[in-house]
């Protein structure tokens, strides 16, 4: 559930124990001044930086730039070929036709079909939820809204009502339709009756979704009930299926090398159309004609990726990226379709690898530099010169700590803080607008629990929870405009203390659906490294980790405050990438006796086709434990800090998978089996012990305490708009402007 209301506020902050004590001295490296602190128990150090960290999520209110009024966005219908219509596309342009002039490039935002702690098929958005979106994204200054497959009901009456509330300034739809199933996928035929048949069904009730005519009963996993809300008067296109699987695709062509031409009324497929792009050209003229029956036309494309991209990559190393195509120049419109067609892209800065190593790619120029993405933009739109528009549906970076691909420029598949993703994604829109592309759709509202990805999913066991818990290991959780920022399980509990003759005096923690929190008060603000071991797996043991003599612990976080750095490192016999890779080149992580430094892997050993190069295996650091500020509320905030000083208190935040946790929600660790093999076991909670001090390697593990948790089966958080938001609001406001469009050549 999300919190809104001041009583749950009330009901999450926990009771602060008095500690005047400047936290800005630590940033300076100063010390605290003792003579002006009044202490009311010996923990209240580490009670004020607990209260401040649950406060930070509790309290902090974002406020989202507004955006400059400028011209009026209202919709101008125009009549076409007996029907009627906001938009067209043409051989040359797509045009949104407004009060103020036709648009031809239009900017917008993806939105998915869930919220944390639940499955997409749970429909679990509320009308408040779609009503406070659409009212943020208008402040923002996004013009259209993208969505996948068929809402509730709520989503158009949310749409409608805030579009009729907001005349100038309407957030226009793209309503997307996927396939209901995936049959196509299990059969390897696009063909199949039942994955065809249930696709054309599901075309026929978007249109009527959209038209506010539809009315379906109750179906697990689908959207259900009365549809009143006409939103046609503001839907600027649509967008058929999904991102097409190279092999389905493939074998839909050579098992069906007869299938018939399609010559419908509204699109038809050309002379050399592939027999999965005339299966699309009749899909599309199921839609066009059930829009028609409305009175109605718009642009239709069907979803694509540059996975079955037309264009030929002859250095890709990954032969399923290049193994076939589905081109939209071989399904086009009819003159009784005016509404016409355009070529829709999911396309990112940092997938497939041919964004890296095709040559005409890397010496593209625009705005003075080389940019390998915008070279690949380009060659799409060239591509469809003169037949189409090209659109970019979906694109974007994640702010999540680990990635699972290198980009290009530095725009990875993750491992950026919230502001850092902003800020490429405002870039990435306006270098859109200025290629002459027809539009660019930013992936995504908000983040999403429940999604996986190729480098962390053998990791999560079960995954039938996934969407129960955060991983900030997997990148395509953490896309979103709007952080979910998970609130306290329960509050802060003391699990150690020991007023005297020790090094750690107290320890206090407390978890979330994302972290396991800790803070250690320290008999003195400490000035060496500090070592702390996490017994995860109460079965394994072996050699210490660097730095402490504590042969229980399974992982190890190393601090070395006075640099302000730190590293995880993991039990060999436990590092999860052997589940993602065999064999792993031997000494190509930093490791000691028994241990490894806990990575990612980003890519596996490549050979590029033609130049015959050798490409290493690559990793990304997913243990760098990065120094400063987790509260959103002050200036120094950094989303991917995990661990700071306040005088004598070490605050540390550990992602659950950090501590080899499969999942939190139900105590399951992970047991790595060798390549593509993994158990898990559950565990009753997570020892911990502190080495501190400058002293030889190996120093002494102090034990302090064991972090417990009850299992959760439903979560509560709160929306935060991340950082670096002005910047989007800027470039949606820049692309919204008539300017002139900068070209570029290859």
């Amino acid at each position: 559930m999300t919190v809104t209301d001041s009583s749950d506020q009330a009901t999450i902050s926990c009771v602060c124990w008095w500690w005047e004590y400047d936290e800005d001295l630590d940033q300076r490296g100063a010390e605290p001044r003792s003579r002006r602190s009044r202490r009311i128990w010996p923990g209240a150090v580490a009670g004020l930086v607990v209260c401040a960290a649950i406060a930070g999520f509790a309290f902090w209110r974002v406020s989202i730039p507004q955006a400059r009024p400028g011209p009026s966005w209202a919709p101008s219908p125009r009549a076409a070929g007996g029907l009627r219509t906001i938009a067209t596309a043409s051989h040359t342009e797509y045009s949104l036709y407004t009060a103020h002039g036709a648009v031809h490039f239009l900017p917008g935002m993806d939105l998915g079909a869930t919220t944390p702690g639940h499955l997409p098929g749970e429909l679990a958005i509320t009308p408040g939820d779609y009503a406070r979106w659409l009212n943020e994204m208008g402040t923002l200054g996004i013009r259209a809204i993208r969505i996948y497959t068929i809402h509730p009901p709520a989503f158009y009456t949310a749409l409608a009502n805030y579009d009729q509330a907001h005349p100038t300034a309407p957030i226009y739809l793209v309503q997307g339709v996927y396939l209901p199933n995936s049959i196509y996928l299990q059969t390897g035929n696009m063909y199949n009756p039942m994955a065809t048949s249930t696709f054309r069904q599901e075309l026929r009730d978007a249109a009527a979704a959209v038209h506010g005519t539809l009315v379906r009963g109750l179906t697990p996993g689908r959207a259900s009930g009365h549809w009143t809300a006409n939103v046609s008067p503001w839907t600027a296109g649509w967008i058929i299926g999904v991102e097409w699987d190279p092999h389905a695709t493939l074998s839909t062509n050579r098992r069906n090398p007869h299938a018939p031409a399609v010559h419908g009324r509204y699109f038809h497929s050309t002379l050399n159309a592939s027999p999965a792009e005339r299966w699309l050209a009749a899909r599309m003229n199921d839609l066009a004609t059930a829009i028609a029956g409305t009175g109605w036309t718009a642009p239709i494309a069907f979803a694509n990726w540059p996975t079955a991209d037309p264009l030929h990559h002859p250095n890709e190393p990954n032969p399923q990226e290049d193994l076939v195509g589905v081109d939209a120049d071989h399904v086009l419109p009819t003159s009784h379709w005016p509404g016409g067609t355009f070529a829709s892209f999911h396309a990112y800065p940092y997938y497939p690898d041919f964004l890296r190593y095709q040559m005409n790619y890397q010496h593209f120029m625009i705005d003075g530099h080389a940019d390998p993405y915008a070279g690949y933009l380009h060659a799409l739109k060239v591509h469809f010169r003169g037949v189409m528009p090209l659109m970019i549906t979906e694109f974007g970076v994640p702010s999540s700590l680990g990635s699972a691909h290198t980009g290009t420029l530095g725009r990875s598949q993750g491992d950026h803080s919230e502001a850092q993703a902003m800020r490429m994604d405002a870039a990435m829109l306006v270098e859109m607008r200025q290629l002459g592309l027809a539009g660019g759709f930013i992936f995504e509202w908000t983040d999403e629990w429940y999604k996986q990805t190729w480098n962390t999913q053998l990791h999560q066991r079960p995954l039938s929870r996934l969407q129960l818990w955060s991983d900030e290991f997997t990148n395509e959780q953490y896309f979103g405009v709007l952080a979910t920022d998970p609130l306290p399980n329960g509050p802060p509990v003391t699990i150690y203390r020991r007023p005297q003759a020790a090094p750690v005096r107290q320890v206090m923690a407390w978890t979330d659906a994302s972290y396991i929190h800790l803070a250690i008060r320290f008999a003195r603000r400490t000035r060496g490294r500090v070592t702390i071991g996490l017994d995860t797996i109460p079965t394994v043991t072996g050699k210490p980790p660097p730095g402490s003599a504590d042969r229980r612990a399974d992982f190890a976080l190393i601090f070395d405050p006075p640099r302000r750095i730190g590293q995880a490192w993991v039990r060999d016999q436990l590092d999860p990438d052997q589940l993602d890779y065999k064999p792993i080149p031997v000494n190509v992580l930093p490791h000691a006796p028994g241990w490894v430094a806990l990575e990612l892997i980003t890519d596996r050993p490549e050979v590029l086709p033609l130049t015959h190069q050798h490409k290493a295996m690559e990793f990304q650091d997913a243990g760098l434990l990065r120094y400063g500020s987790w509260n959103p509320a002050r200036a120094s905030y950094q989303s991917q800090a995990l661990w700071h000083l306040t005088g004598p208190v070490l605050a540390v935040r550990i992602p659950w998978a950090m501590a080899g946790l499969s999942d939190p929600s139900s105590h399951q660790a992970l047991l790595p089996q060798g390549h593509n093999h993994a158990t898990s076991v559950i565990i009753p909670g997570i020892g911990l012990t502190v080495a501190a001090g400058a002293g030889p390697p190996g120093a002494a593990a102090q034990p302090v305490g064991m972090v417990r948790w009850h299992d959760w089966q439903t979560v509560r958080y709160r929306e935060r708009t991340k950082p670096g938001v002005s910047a989007l609001r800027r470039a949606f406001a820049a692309v919204s402007r008539p300017v002139a469009r900068a070209g570029s050549r290859m």
